[in-house]
């Protein structure tokens, strides 16, 4: 399998921890999005939408994180990134796409420059857009996580799910803009904090990537 990605990015950063936990062996190629290589022809011919990740396998373009980490969840069933019963599944996904289409498509770095350039934004304001659908966003998880009992050591009971995959990218994505503020959200950042002791998770945060900037 080879991974094209970005060490900053959150999408790859899921993908990387879903082929973590799953043990799978994979190659890298850094496309860096700050210099707009996704825009490179060659890049494109692989992914038209210009962005990352992209997963190839077996002569397989796959795109898309989560659809990247469902297709390695059927295809290397163990361990499951999601649960047996149709309910638990619909609430890990649901959890999920709160975080992967709701919070991070609107803070992501084409949205943030797009506000600089061409809509002239300063850097207080981009903060402020930012600040906000993070806490949009983190103050229903962390609700749901505290209050429906489902919750265990992880977002769904005591192993992790696709649901954490997508959480800890989005934390790192938080604490990445100093102003805002995670003390509200104790159950989110004890969660964080139990991904991170699994060397899955570990070992795919962006310094330990090798086009770490």
């Amino acid at each position: 399998m080879k991974l094209y990605g970005f060490f900053a990015s959150s999408a790859a950063f899921r993908v990387r921890i879903a082929l973590n936990l799953k043990g799978l062996a994979y190659e890298q190629a850094s496309i860096h999005l700050r210099r707009d290589e996704q825009r490179a022809p060659d890049y494109l011919a692989l992914n038209p939408q210009a962005l990352v990740p992209a997963l190839v396998d077996d002569d397989q373009v796959f795109i898309q994180s989560l659809a990247i980490i469902e297709y390695l969840d059927e295809t290397h069933p163990s361990p499951p990134l999601l649960p047996g019963h149709p309910a638990d599944r619909a609430r890990v996904r649901g959890l999920a796409q709160l975080i992967a289409c709701d919070i991070h498509p609107i803070d992501n770095l084409r949205v943030l420059r797009y506000l600089r350039k061409p809509l002239g934004q300063d850097q207080a304001a981009i903060e402020t857009w930012f600040n906000h659908w993070i806490k949009e966003g983190f103050d229903s998880l962390e609700h749901i996580l505290a209050t429906d009992g489902q919750a265990g050591r992880f977002c769904h009971g005591d192993e992790p799910t696709l649901a954490d995959i997508c959480l800890v990218p989005q934390v790192f994505n938080a604490m990445r803009h100093e102003s805002f503020d995670l003390k509200p959200y104790p159950t989110i950042m004890r969660i964080f904090g139990t991904c991170m002791k699994r060397s899955a998770f570990d070992k795919a945060q962006p310094a330990k990537q090798p086009d770490k900037e």
